[in-house]
């Protein structure tokens, strides 16, 4: 039987939301932004903007007005506006559970056949029908188009290697079906990143060879000093970098400027889809406006009262100078939980060209022996004032896939056991300055390379050193650009690197456990593995260590079931399979991320998980639902 997502969750709340909708019809409350332009009739009154059957949010309870002033470090950035404004055909709740949100209701078959239904009347920005036409646009004249995508379809669309089949079944209702189940498919909808699977096809139209003159558009291509219509097409389908003002958006806000800028404004969509249960069309902020700055001068400007909202480009070293600042220019610095699986994790390349490096960060006793001689209280005291959770690279306690164990095996402090272990290997043999030696007589110095962007994984690692050289280890920091350091570990040439753990330390069952698995060329411990997954076996390696197969194999049984008791027992076996084999080697966890939110905004919760996955950063606690406690009096200072 499809399970069937409706408004909340489930038919119950479809049926018990309808007659708000029809009441909340006739009590739409007019945003005063937009009142000049409905009382010259050149836009709509609210009632006729939204859709019939709006997403009505059970929390939001604000008044209209005001702006928002934000921060970035380079013009591309506005573009994290797509993940913190999150949007999206299905996205998480705050409980990390899907629900249609663009859509007006989704129906999935055994995670083979989703069907998609679109909200009656809802608009672009522009005003125009949002309908089947987007999705058919984009599926064949995006996607199926060979000029404007050379490598198809996107993978998550794909089982087997084969696409789904797409049909339109009417104007508001369009189908995928896979051969067999594709589980990711709707938490691919949910990311950070919005995959954009429709397009505004009544815009994009007149730039398309299909639909207008080649030749005319070839020619207005050669003009921008691009090489073909496709170029063109594709520099103004850019619904995630916002940099065309003319494209029309169903985000909460559509930008109105151009880069080069210094600033960048964002203007709320008149035709935004979201209500309160107040008659209050989403979002109550009238404009983002997102000021373009050093990034090294984040922190010092929001010190200064500059900034209404910053996240993003603030850690928590920058927590003092934030709170030094609260007082005397109005604001307070929210303060976070990071979900990520440790703030500092080493990535042992277990693919690395030099036989002897290879064969030693192959053996589980050697990655074990390095975990025991951390000091990892010591660095949680130092780098996370004490409030970090020590252990493995895994989930957090709040995922409900977390077990006992999980975050502690092989991860308390115990150099006596280390010695042990690298004695038991072979690496009794030391130099006069007391430092092993390998089997071929070269010292044991260890050589990690980071990408240098982060100061404070440079100053971890010179601490870990000191604990190292406790048990006769050397440790060198190689800090270089992250291109650079990619290509080097790509290419075997790395011995071990420093980074961050997993992005995604609160997944749930339907998550696709695709970071837990050696199938991603990205993934420091395993990029020969990840490349020769990535590219079906024509570049890099195959998986020759049966406990790293296995995760493989476990991923290939979570994507090819629809059952989440199979799904949840998949990632149970993943999460143990890396605890026990330490195919990473994690320090610390739970750092907590600074936002700093000026006093009078209200609608964030005062204390919530960040990450980039799953809740897009703050995405999923939804910005367009933040509003000013005296919106009239709110202006955007410069």
């Amino acid at each position: 039987m499809p399970v069937l997502f409706c408004l909340r969750a489930g038919l119950l709340a479809l049926f018990t939301a309808l007659p708000l909708l029809s009441a909340l019809a006739a009590d739409y409350v007019e945003q005063p932004y937009w009142a000049e332009k409905v009382a010259k009739k050149e836009l709509p009154p609210v009632s006729e903007r939204v859709p019939r059957t709006p997403y009505v949010s059970e929390q939001a309870n604000g008044s209209y007005g005001g702006d928002v002033v934000t921060l970035v470090a380079r013009a591309r950035d506005i573009r994290y506006i797509s993940t913190y404004g999150y949007s999206r055909l299905v996205g998480y709740d705050r409980n990390l559970e899907l629900q249609p949100d663009i859509l007006e209701k989704f129906e999935n078959e055994d995670d083979r056949i989703f069907t998609f239904t679109i909200r009656e009347g809802h608009r672009w920005s522009d005003g125009h029908p949002f309908t089947a036409e987007d999705f058919r646009y984009y599926w064949e004249d995006i996607a199926g188009n060979k000029d404007l995508s050379p490598a198809g379809v996107p993978e998550f669309m794909m089982v087997d290697g084969k696409p789904a089949r797409f049909e339109v079944i009417d104007e508001r209702t369009v189908r995928y079906t896979f051969d067999k189940p594709n589980p990711r498919f709707l938490p691919n909808l949910a990311g950070p990143v919005d995959p954009g699977i429709y397009r505004p096809a009544h815009y994009l139209k007149q730039f398309h060879a299909k639909y207008a003159d080649k030749a005319k558009l070839d020619e207005a291509a050669k003009a921008q000093k691009l090489k073909s219509w496709a170029a063109l097409h594709n520099r103004l389908d850019d619904m995630k970098e916002h940099t065309n003002p003319d494209e029309p958006v169903l985000q909460p806000w559509h930008v109105t400027n151009r880069a080069p800028a210094n600033r960048f404004v964002f203007e709320r969509n008149p035709y935004y889809h979201r209500v309160d249960a107040h008659g209050h069309q989403l979002p109550y902020i009238d404009r983002i406006i997102m000021d373009v700055s050093a990034g090294g001068l984040f922190a010092a400007k929001a010190n200064a009262g500059e900034v209404d909202l910053l996240f993003r480009g603030i850690s928590m070293s920058d927590i003092p100078v934030l709170k030094q600042g609260e007082k005397a220019h109005d604001y307070t610095t929210l303060l976070w939980p990071y979900a990520r699986g440790s703030e500092l994790a080493l990535y042992p390349n277990l693919n690395a060209k030099d036989p002897v490096w290879r064969a030693l960060n192959r053996d589980p006793r050697y990655r074990r022996a390095l975990s025991l001689a951390i000091d990892r209280k010591t660095l949680n005291n130092v780098f996370l004032f004490g409030l970090g959770i020590e252990g493995n690279n895994t989930v957090m306690e709040q995922s409900p896939l977390s077990f006992s164990g999980l975050r502690t095996l092989n991860a308390g402090y115990d150099p006596s056991e280390a010695s042990r272990l690298l004695d038991e290997i072979g690496l009794g043999k030391r130099n006069a300055a007391g430092t092993r030696l390998l089997p071929d007589g070269r010292e044991l110095e260890i050589i990690v390379e980071t990408d240098g962007e982060a100061s404070h994984i440079v100053d971890a690692l010179t601490l870990i050193g000191e604990f190292w050289r406790e048990i006769g280890v050397r440790l060198f920091v190689k800090p270089q650009d992250r291109t650079v350091l990619r290509n080097r570990a790509f290419a075997g040439l790395t011995t071990m690197v420093a980074g961050q753990g997993f992005d995604n330390a609160i997944p749930t069952a339907i998550m696709p456990p695709t970071e837990y698995a050696p199938m991603r060329q990205d993934n420091y411990a395993w990029p020969q593995w990840g490349q020769y997954v990535e590219t079906k076996g024509k570049n890099g390696e195959a998986v020759d260590i049966p406990e790293a197969r296995r995760l493989l194999d476990l991923y290939s049984i979570w994507m090819n079931t629809a059952n989440r008791d199979v799904q949840r027992n998949v990632w149970t076996e993943m999460l143990r399979n890396h605890a026990e084999n330490q195919w990473t080697i994690g320090t610390a966890a739970g750092a907590l991320q600074p936002i700093v939110v000026r006093n009078g905004l209200k609608g964030l919760p005062q204390k919530a998980l960040y990450s980039w996955e799953p809740t897009a950063m703050i995405g999923i606690y939804r910005i367009d639902e933040m509003y000013w406690n005296k919106a009239a009096l709110k202006e955007a200072r410069r």
